[in-house]
């Protein structure tokens, strides 16, 4: 019995360390080993996976604003959490982009998609991506106008560097929630037989989406219980996180039925700008709940 128990934890941390070294640069243990299918199985640990991202993100965020300015610490750690992965979901965005950003037939999006070179629509949507969270995530460590006045008595712009780095965190861990999903509910658009991850592109079972969905609840509720422990508000948090999840599956929900009317399925390319897709919704998400607008205080 305990044979069994142990042999299927570190079955499990295989699996962890199997997506941990195909969405990022760490190096993993040489006994870990690989088999394909174990590709297939590791989906449940995607999120764990961005909350690793997250996390450095936030710790070189958190390094870096204790000497530079917002803009620069925010630069930072986008650049941290870019080398941690290789571009790899940044890519895909933007092979998405050149692909479906022009009236081509799905046959001509799918050869363009695999070009490796970056064209217009490519460079466009990578380059506002980008700009656009580096925007939120500054707007998150900025206090406004309204703030400011407190900024030096309430430690403001302590309390606002928190809830940024949660928000990091967060976004990172829930938008890999959207891959999953995106290869349970549709199909592989191109050809199974030469994709580059074959496991990932013959689907995911429900019960790899729950295993997701249970590393994201893990990590939100370990958000929760420090909130709490520090005694920051928790139904601010809750609600920075309701909103947020909201976003990413209303965001989702439109990636499938445009990915389904587009291409027929989806692809490696599209997986990745479906994450970095939900992760910018979800920053926008902690955003208005951060810093609400005007007609949101009344």
């Amino acid at each position: 019995m305990l044979r069994s128990i142990a042999s299927r934890l570190l079955l499990e941390l295989r699996l962890f360390f199997i997506a941990l070294q195909f969405f990022t640069r760490v190096p993993v243990p040489g006994w870990v080993g690989f088999k394909p299918e174990w590709l297939q199985a590791c989906a449940r640990y995607f999120p764990l996976v961005g909350a690793c991202v997250g996390v450095v993100g936030a710790l070189v965020l958190a390094a870096a604003s204790l000497a530079w300015p917002p803009l620069v610490a925010v630069l930072l750690s986008m650049a941290a959490t870019v080398w941690m992965t290789g571009g790899f979901h940044e890519d895909g965005w933007a092979d998405t982009c050149d692909g479906l950003g022009g009236a081509v037939s799905r046959e001509r999006a799918l050869l363009i998609m695999k070009d490796s070179r970056l064209g217009s629509y490519g460079a466009l949507g990578l380059g506002l991506m980008l700009g656009l969270k580096a925007a939120v995530l500054t707007s998150l460590l900025a206090p406004v106008l309204g703030e400011l006045n407190e900024a030096q008595s309430s430690h403001v712009h302590q309390v606002l560097l928190g809830w940024t780095l949660m928000a990091l965190v967060w976004s990172h861990t829930t938008s890999r929630l959207a891959p999953v999903l995106l290869i349970r509910l549709l199909p592989y658009a191109g050809d199974v037989e030469h994709a580059k991850a074959k496991p990932l592109a013959t689907g995911v079972s429900w019960g790899g989406v729950l295993g997701a969905v249970a590393a994201w609840a893990v990590v939100s509720l370990a958000l929760v219980a420090w909130v709490g422990h520090i005694g920051w508000p928790v139904p601010t948090l809750w609600q920075a996180m309701g909103w947020a999840t909201l976003a990413v599956l209303l965001g989702t929900w439109w990636l499938v039925r445009w990915l389904r009317k587009r291409l027929g399925g989806y692809t490696g390319d599209t997986l990745g700008a479906a994450q970095q897709v939900t992760e910018v919704l979800s920053l926008l998400a902690w955003l208005a709940v951060v810093h609400p607008v005007m007609w949101v205080r009344w």
